[in-house]
């Protein structure tokens, strides 16, 4: 499964610079408010070593790496949940994400304009935070009036879920995300098929100046706190000096670069990262002469639930699975090895797919 984020944030942030950055697709980056309206969407390569090595090993004619798909929303302003400024496409746009990369401005700069006037962090995620939740409050409404009804008409069944939308309309009404909210896995299940906004995963980025990509700033110190207490991941890095690396068309130039910024990596490594573990997402290999290929699922994904990644037929065929761990194979170098050595082991429909797994599927259809 492709990794579907979405860049949102208050127009000039650095949402179209950062999404250039990381697809090099050449979005435009301008400096007055909504100049991103319909979304921009890119699709880049999870870099990986390990299928590096395993290529490297193995020699096959063609490799395929797990992929990021990037969305570029457009910027959202205050009144977005009411229809302000392009606030319902910007809501629906949202809706089709997994995972949300909502971008803080931690610069200042005397020709990017900022819409409130003043550069605030703090204040700038209240106000994109404030718009989703409202959104989201809406939606936990319309469903608990249905709920009611059906409560009021005996049907007891339902008595369960008009409670948790119940305490989920409190937990937003305090100014708290849905993804806050403690709850039992079973009403996991069920609040994902709201979709709400405020349940999906944030990663905050916090868009600094060249001079502050490494150590970032009081902007960033200022916004921290909040992002710990909501336990969501922070990345600090510079938009700008990030569109500038990838102008670069040698990678000796590139690094030379990243060196004299004191980095030791570009932004899409380590947004990547952290995307996965917000996601709880891991990587399983498939190999062959022919192709080898990184397949992405999630945490505690069963050997016949990722066969059937590869394709359906897999995981209704499926009989067993025939792994060997990553570290395994690079040691030993082969399949045949790692056959011949007793690290090829033979695992059922019970197994739980192992980050780095290198996997050959059997099944009968």
């Amino acid at each position: 499964m492709a990794l579907r984020c979405g860049i949102v944030g208050l127009p000039n942030v650095g949402k179209s610079t950062l999404f250039n950055a990381l697809t090099q697709a050449g979005a435009v980056a301008a400096n007055f408010p909504f100049c991103t309206i319909e979304p921009n969407q890119g699709i880049v390569a999870v870099p990986d070593q390990r299928l590096d090595e395993l290529c490297r090993l193995v020699k096959p004619r063609q490799h395929t790496p797990a992929t990021l798909e990037v969305v570029d929303i457009a910027g959202l302003v205050k009144g977005a949940s009411k229809g302000e400024g392009l606030g319902n496409q910007f809501l629906d746009h949202i809706r089709n994400v997994q995972a949300i990369i909502h971008v803080l401005r931690c610069f200042d700069h005397e020709q990017v304009v900022h819409v409130d006037g003043r550069v605030d962090p703090v204040r700038d995620k209240e106000v994109v935070d404030l718009e989703l939740m409202l959104r989201d409050l809406e939606i936990v409404n319309r469903r608990l009036e249905l709920l009611e009804r059906a409560v009021r008409l005996g049907k007891k069944e339902l008595k369960q879920q008009h409670e948790l939308l119940c305490a989920c309309a409190q937990h937003l009404q305090s100014g708290q995300p849905v993804r806050t909210l403690n709850r039992e896995p079973a009403s996991r299940r069920y609040l994902s098929e709201l979709n709400l906004l405020t349940d999906k995963p944030v990663l905050y980025v916090c868009n600094v100046a060249e001079n502050d990509a490494c150590a970032g700033n009081a902007h960033v110190e200022r916004v921290r706190p909040l992002i710990e207490a909501e336990q969501a991941e922070m990345l600090i890095l510079s938009a700008a000096l990030e569109a500038e690396i990838v102008r670069l068309e040698e990678e000796r130039d590139r690094y030379e670069f990243l060196q004299g910024a004191g980095l030791s990596e570009p932004a899409l490594p380590r947004l990547i990262r952290a995307a996965y573990r917000l996601l709880k997402y891991q990587t399983f290999f498939t190999i062959g002469p022919k192709e080898v290929r990184a397949w992405t699922v999630t945490e505690g994904t069963t050997a016949p639930e990722a066969a059937g990644i590869i394709h359906s037929d897999f995981e209704r065929g499926f009989i067993r699975a025939e792994v060997i761990a990553y570290d395994d194979f690079i040691a030993l170098g082969s399949e045949a090895a790692c056959r011949q050595s007793g690290k090829l082991r033979i695992e059922g429909k019970d197994y739980v797919v192992q980050d780095g797994d290198i996997i050959h599927f059997l099944f009968h259809v």
